[in-house]
Formats: C-alpha cells, sequence, structure tokens
C-alpha cells in the first residue's frame, strides 16, 4: 500500500476548502472519521460547550486545517451538509454479488434514460472501489437529506447528516481521483423532485405555487416512472406504490391533472411486468393516500 505524507494529503484538504466546501479528517487510509466519540470527549477545546460531532467540526479555516493536517496522513472526509452539496454515491456490486448486478453508473445511467434526461455533467470522482461521486449544489433554503437506494440500486446519496471521502485521498484497495474537475453544478429539478421529502414541506409548497411549478411536476412524473419501468423483481409494486404517493402532492396542489397521472402510472406499472389489475389498485391507494395528506385542508388542519 502506498503511504502518503502528512504534507500531501494537507495540500488536498486545503485545496478541497479553497472551493468552500467543509472539512474534518479520517482515520488514515480509512473512510471512518478520526475524532473523538462522545462518550470520550474531554470537553475542551472545540468541545467545551459540548460535544460536537464530525458534522459541526467541519471547516473551512486554512489555520484549524494546518493544525488537524500536521502530522499524520488523515484522510479528507466533506461534510456535505454545510458545504450546500448533495453529493450522488453510485456503487459497485460487492464480489460476491450476481456476475448480472449492473453497477451504480448503469443504474443511473439507465435511469437518467428512462427520465428523458442526460446524464449531468459535474465535478465528478472515482472511489476507490472503482465507484463515482457526482456533486451539486443544493437549491436555495432546501434541506435534503441522506437516502439509500432510493433513486435505484447502489445509488446513494449525501447531504445533511452525511460526508463523502474526498479526491486525494486513499484506503488499502486505491486512491480517490478527480475524474471531471468542472465546478459543482445545480442539482437538476427532476433529481430534486426524486429526492424531496415525501410529506409536504414548506420548500415543496412555496414550489408548486410559483410558475415554475409545472416544470417540477412534469420532471417528478417523468423521473417517477423512469423509476417504476426499471424497478427490479421484488419491489416492483412497492415502488409503484412510492411513486404514486410521491405525485399525489402535485395533484393535490393542482400542478398535474389525476388521470394523467394514472394513465402515465399505469404504463410504467405494466411495463416494469406488474398486472393491469394490480397497478390499477396500487395506483388508486398511493394517490388516495398522498392526496388526502396534501390537500390544503390537510396542511392548515
Amino acid at each position: 500500500m502506498t503511504h502518503h505524507p502528512p504534507s500531501a494529503l494537507l495540500s488536498a484538504a486545503l485545496r478541497v476548502a479553497e472551493r468552500g466546501c467543509y472539512v474534518f479528517p479520517l482515520r488514515p487510509a480509512d473512510k471512518r472519521p478520526a475524532l473523538h466519540g462522545e462518550a470520550v470527549c474531554p470537553l475542551i477545546g472545540d468541545c467545551a460547550g459540548g460535544h460536537r460531532k464530525w458534522e459541526d467540526r467541519a471547516t473551512i479555516d486554512p489555520d484549524r486545517i494546518r493544525r488537524a493536517w500536521a502530522d499524520r496522513p488523515f484522510n479528507i472526509g466533506i461534510a456535505t451538509g454545510p458545504s450546500g452539496l448533495l453529493v450522488i454515491d453510485l456503487d459497485m456490486p460487492k464480489r460476491n454479488s450476481s456476475t448480472d448486478t449492473p453497477s451504480g453508473v448503469t443504474t443511473f445511467g439507465a435511469l437518467c434514460e428512462r427520465a428523458g434526461q442526460p446524464v449531468p455533467t459535474t465535478y465528478r470522482t472515482r472511489t476507490a472501489s472503482g465507484g463515482h461521486h457526482l456533486y451539486f449544489t443544493t437549491p436555495p433554503g432546501a434541506r435534503l437529506g441522506n437516502s439509500a437506494g432510493r433513486l435505484g440500486k447502489l445509488i446513494d446519496t449525501r447531504a445533511h447528516g452525511g460526508y463523502v471521502v474526498a479526491a486525494g485521498s486513499f484506503t488499502a484497495t486505491g486512491p480517490y481521483t478527480v475524474t471531471n474537475p468542472t465546478p459543482p453544478t445545480p442539482l437538476p429539478e427532476w433529481l430534486y423532485a426524486l429526492l424531496a421529502p415525501r410529506q409536504a414541506s414548506r420548500a415543496l409548497t412555496a414550489v408548486a405555487a410559483s410558475p415554475r411549478a409545472s416544470r417540477y411536476a412534469a420532471a417528478a412524473l417523468s423521473a417517477e416512472t423512469a423509476t417504476v419501468r426499471t424497478a427490479p423483481t421484488g419491489q416492483r409494486d412497492c415502488t409503484l406504490l412510492s411513486a404514486a404517493r410521491a405525485l399525489g402532492r402535485f395533484i393535490a396542489w393542482g400542478d398535474l391533472d389525476r388521470s394523467v397521472v394514472e394513465e402515465a402510472l399505469q404504463e410504467a406499472g405494466e411495463s416494469a411486468g406488474l398486472s393491469a389489475r394490480q397497478c390499477t389498485s396500487t395506483v388508486r391507494s398511493g394517490l388516495n393516500w398522498s392526496i388526502a395528506r396534501n390537500s390544503p385542508q390537510a396542511r392548515t388542519a
């Protein structure tokens, strides 16, 4: 295994922070945070006012970074929430997986194709395991959390409450490298519509009341139906139900016509291999549930 001197990782951490990304040290050649846990917190220094976790202690201050990386070759963690980022993690199948299991990169490409969208061009890194991280800036005022498999198998996302390993770091399996140095671009609206909280939120309510609402609604319809069409065996019905619940809010807000949504989800469900009767029942159940919870009466109750 190649050993990187502290100076090389310090330089990399400073470069990351110069881009506005809040960093904190990870264990050398590892992906786990190097900071102490709450159970052994000394309650001094940064923690004098109470234990501070890695997300709270992440920084862009070059002096603090120099002190942290002065003596040991810590890997570099990026706290995605404070950095205003959402990172899509496209993972590789495990070694003991079926040989025909698609990678996260392949699944994400299929999702984009089904949604009629190009694979976004943005800041991109290759992970030590051969996967990819796609970096996006989040919409102003939006607070997206982490997700696992919501966009598809072997696709996770990291935002508030999450972190990713930055380029310049390395583990026993290899380095993290930049494959596209272009600055992170805004998260596409159709992906935001898929990742936004399922329940009505003030942010989504404001979007629905704006002139841009139809664009969000159309993007959500396209993305959700694409997800249903590509749902793997054993997850098709629950994926269809989830899509119906996600799109019902746009019906409740007056942005989509129910008949349009029903027809689109019916077609997507049948394309995935579900029976017509099962699709009709699942779509009706999901839409009724969502509309009841996202109607103006429900929000003001």
